[in-house]
């Protein structure tokens, strides 16, 4: 987890000093609308590498804590009572007794709140990655534990690190985008094959024929790429796929610092 951090962090600062290699002399800061220069620029930038670090730090803490796990993802706008909400609390409660594992969701309501609470009824660890808002994030009262975190990609690192196993209930663009993410990592091998559970046969069918039919017919895919995810309504199924799933130990990042170039440096 050490070298991890050490590398997202060195990843982070070296695109920080690609942007501050340009010629530009100042940015407008778009609080106040007061030019800054390149070294304030450069102090900012400084600082804000110091808090990203503490916060995946913290982050990865958080996650060290629960050796097996599940991530689920859902509408935050699906409530007690639907179809899908009540699958996920069932599905999740059985996660716990028949398993072990801790669940987490990003802490808020919706089908988030239907996996924590599965978990929690059934005497699990239900665990929220929750994100600071202008406007005070709604979360589940469903939660043994939880972070408080600041960065959005800070959250979708964490939540997406370490899982045996990640869940998607039905969802808007926030859940999609989450599904796309993993789907890619997994892809181009930026983290071990894990199940890519998708519940919900009616919802997640329409997007697969899509992908065959746009993304497969301009050969943007390949047709293996199809067997990265599994489609299911069967409860006994996501259990076990979940029960057969490898517990991760992590994977030794291959990046070293100074592995990104500039068009300067490449001459």
């Amino acid at each position: 987890m050490d070298i991890l951090l050490n590398n997202m962090c060195s990843i982070v600062w070296s695109i920080i000093s690609v942007n501050m290699n340009q010629d530009k002399k100042f940015l407008i800061d778009e609080g106040m609308g007061v030019p800054l220069t390149a070294e304030e620029i450069r102090a900012s930038n400084a600082e804000r590498i110091i808090n990203i670090t503490q916060e995946l730090t913290h982050g990865f803490d958080f996650l060290s804590k629960y050796e097996k796990s599940v991530t689920v993802f859902g509408s935050a706008r699906l409530p007690d009572g639907h179809p899908y909400y009540e699958k996920a609390r069932t599905v999740c409660g059985r996660i716990v007794t028949e398993l072990g594992y801790s669940v987490f969701s990003g802490g808020g309501p919706g089908i988030m709140e239907a996996a924590n609470r599965g978990a929690y009824e059934a005497g699990g660890e239900s665990l929220g990655i929750t994100i600071q808002l202008p406007h005070e994030q709604v979360t589940n009262k469903y939660l043994t534990d939880q972070i408080n975190l600041y960065y959005f990609f800070a959250r979708k690192v964490c939540l997406s690190f370490s899982a045996e196993a990640y869940i998607f209930f039905p969802g808007g663009f926030g859940t999609l985008d989450e599904f796309f993410e993993i789907l890619t990592l997994v892809q181009t091998k930026k983290i071990q094959k894990v199940p890519i559970i998708l519940v919900g046969s009616e919802y997640w069918k329409e997007l697969e024929q899509f992908i065959v039919r746009h993304l497969l017919d301009l050969s943007t895919v390949n047709s293996s790429d199809l067997n990265l995810f599994i489609i299911t309504d069967s409860d006994d199924e996501i259990v076990q796929l979940v029960k057969e799933a490898p517990v991760r130990n992590g994977k030794k990042p291959s990046y070293k610092h100074g592995d990104v170039k500039t068009i300067n440096d490449r001459e």
